[in-house]
Parts: structure tokens; sequence; C-alpha cells
């Protein structure tokens, strides 16, 4: 039978489960990434171009903005560097679905009084803002 080792045979076969051939290494490490930047542009699509249009004019979201972004550089461990894209991408989509959970909605963006924009709002802001800031989106 191919595979098998006859018996007494000293040649034994060690196979390591995570060293993947580096063209399949190479694709799923481009696939996460394309995940990601896909991820973060929907997020961009959704809210973040009229979000950070918003901050443009309102020093007020934008301190709101900054201060979310901090804290999600530190939840996310790299607070000198920032998180990568798939990181990133990971703490929109968990964001996202715990809002879902929760039933929250955004309100039509021609009704979003950006002065007073609820916390889900500025975090998924502070998320697309750091996008942009690394490339990401």
């Amino acid at each position: 039978m191919p595979g098998r080792v006859r018996a007494g045979s000293t040649c034994s076969v060690r196979a390591d489960p995570t060293d993947v051939p580096g063209m399949f290494r190479d694709t799923a490490e481009t696939t996460r990434q394309t995940a990601a930047r896909s991820t973060l542009n929907g997020l961009m699509t959704w809210l973040g171009e009229a979000g950070l249009a918003a901050t443009a004019t309102s020093d007020g979201l934008l301190a709101a903005v900054d201060q979310h972004s901090a804290a999600i550089r530190d939840a996310l461990g790299d607070p000198e560097h920032g998180p990568s894209a798939i990181s990133l991408a990971g703490y929109a989509t968990g964001v996202r679905d715990a809002l879902i959970e929760a039933e929250w909605q955004l309100p039509p963006m021609n009704e979003v009084d950006w002065s007073q924009a609820e916390w889900p709002t500025v975090r998924l802001i502070a998320i697309c803002a750091m996008a942009r800031a690394y490339g990401y989106a």
C-alpha cells in the first residue's frame, strides 16, 4: 500500500503539519490580506467616507475618533506601529458582529448627527481612519 512503512523498517516519516510549502503559504497570506482589505473597504464605503468627512468639520468628533483609534491600537497590541490589515479587519468584524447581536443600527447617513455620534459610530469611524492612515483602505 502506498504511504505505509514495512514492519521492522528503520524509516520514519514525520510530517510537520505547520510546514506548508511556500507557494501555499504565500497564497494563504495573500488571501488573508485580500479579505482583510475587502472588509475594510466595505466599511469605508458604508460609513467611513461620510464619517471621515465629518471629522474634517468637527473638532469634537475628530478628538473622539483619535481617542478611539488609540484604544484600538492598544487593544490590538501594537500601539507604536499600529495593527496589520488582518488584525484591524478582524477587530472591525468583531465590533460589527457585536452590534448586530445588540440589534444596533446606524441611522441613514443623511440623518446622522455627527456632533452627537454614538459610541459605535465613532468606534467604526476610528477603524476607518486607521485603515486609511495605514494604507489598507
